[in-house]
């Protein structure tokens, strides 16, 4: 297990660069089973949870080999269309079911694992998938899928903009017969990075209006070569940690596309920003003001953002709000951030002038945050992924040094982030 010390307190200056999106790239490496072909993924992010994706690509018959952050997949045969388990988890392998079902007929999976920050629910991608033609048993221990008849096109509607049953709708339906239409569908930009190389491989894949995809069944798909979209949860962070610090810090890489509702929000509270071509410079002149914060699905604020902005909250002048409309128990991490001096109550009830889907379920969705704290520095333990990042912010500014333990799980996010870090002025030691 490893470790992070962080030693607190130093303005960080400098230039930083965004490695490929994890969200992203994963998907892309599941889009790669779709043919027999080479596809080769440029921008390729070399962490744990393409790792693990890879682990589950070799067990199914892929030939990967990465080098210099270029990944070359080629699935020329589907050797076993069942993978019993992994030796780490995250949330890919439902995804490879409708890959499988496409060239073989049949497909067996673990059930999900990844983050801890609540419960998952499937539901939606199995009926998507039911719909679709598939046959599929649930257990304790994963799911069992056949396609008898194959696939075949149909209308869908998901109750929400669910991002995983997306990507898992579209890669099923561009090999499945005749149009599928998924209304309600997710558009993060990182669904739009994996639309972009299907159709590269030969898919045939339209956006209309109000959330609804479209897509035409083709009988074969080819390889491709792709560059993988930036990462703008890396963007998102490294913005927040030179905002945090006092500092100034150059993140070169970033698209302001990809990043529009957040770029509002650091504005608002008082944060500062200059888009360059090739990079976005961001700091701060003056003391942070509070802020009440929603997350949505794109183009709303992102769920992945919550975490690094809380950190910036703490110091603001005044109380701010945070409401989770995405995750049902995503403010694990609060907790931790009190342990350093911080003040954040974590509530049931909804913030915001809307109920959201989870009003009245008695989940711990909503946080109060008290601003103009002074952080302390504290031993910690990584929750998951982007909590994990909150740490590493929040141990940046506080005083003193502090010890961060599952350095791994940020791993699985960040490539070399301690090394990456280090470039703009941290002080952090891996142990």
């Amino acid at each position: 297990m490893a470790k992070f010390l962080v030693e607190g307190g130093s303005q960080l200056n400098g230039e930083i660069c965004l490695s490929g999106s994890k969200n992203a790239a994963t998907k892309m490496m599941v889009a790669s089973l779709l043919t027999d072909d080479e596809c080769v993924l440029e921008n390729f992010p070399e962490i744990g949870d393409t790792a693990i994706t890879s682990e589950l690509l070799l067990g199914i018959g892929s030939k990967i080999a990465t080098s210099k952050n270029v990944c070359r997949i080629k699935t020329a045969d589907i050797s076993r269309n069942q993978i019993l388990s992994l030796t780490r988890k995250n949330r890919i392998p439902i995804l490879v079911l409708g890959p499988l079902l496409a060239r073989t007929g049949k497909a067996e999976v673990p059930i999900l694992g990844g983050d801890k920050i609540g419960p998952r629910p499937v539901d939606i991608h199995l009926s998507a998938l039911g719909s679709l033609g598939a046959k599929i048993e649930a257990s304790s221990s994963g799911y069992r899928a056949e396609a008898p008849g194959g696939l075949h096109g149909a209308k869908i509607s998901f109750r929400y903009p669910s991002v995983g049953a997306t990507e898992n709708t579209i890669l099923a339906a561009v090999l499945a017969k005749g149009r599928t239409i998924v209304e309600n569908a997710a558009v993060e930009p990182e669904i739009i990075d994996l639309i972009k190389m299907l159709q590269k491989m030969g898919a045939i894949i339209e956006l209309g209006t109000h959330r609804t995809i479209y897509i035409d069944g083709v009988q074969k798909l080819h390889g491709t070569k792709h560059k993988i979209m930036p990462d703008r949860n890396e963007a998102a962070s490294f913005a927040c940690l030179a905002a945090a610090s006092g500092g100034r810090v150059r993140v070169n890489g970033i698209s302001q596309d990809h990043l529009i509702t957040f770029l509002n929000a650091i504005r608002r509270i008082g944060g500062q920003y200059l888009v360059e071509e090739g990079g976005i410079i961001f700091w701060r002149d003056a003391e942070l003001m509070p802020a009440e914060i929603e997350t949505d699905a794109h183009p709303g604020f992102m769920t992945d953002w919550q975490q690094p902005f809380a950190v910036l909250l703490t110091a603001a002048n005044g109380i701010s709000f945070i409401h989770e409309t995405v995750y049902e128990d995503r403010f694990g991490y609060a907790g931790d951030l009190n342990l350093m001096g911080a003040n954040i109550k974590i509530l049931t009830k909804c913030i915001g002038e809307l109920n959201c889907r989870f009003a009245g379920k008695n989940f711990y969705h909503s946080a109060i945050i008290e601003g103009s704290r002074k952080l302390k520095a504290q031993n910690l333990k990584v929750r998951d992924i982007r909590a994990g990042m909150a740490h590493l912010i929040a141990a940046l500014v506080a005083e003193g040094t502090s010890e961060i333990d599952g350095a791994e799980e940020i791993d699985r996010g960040y490539e070399n982030i301690d090394e990456r870090l280090r470039s703009i002025g941290a002080k952090i030691k891996r142990v």
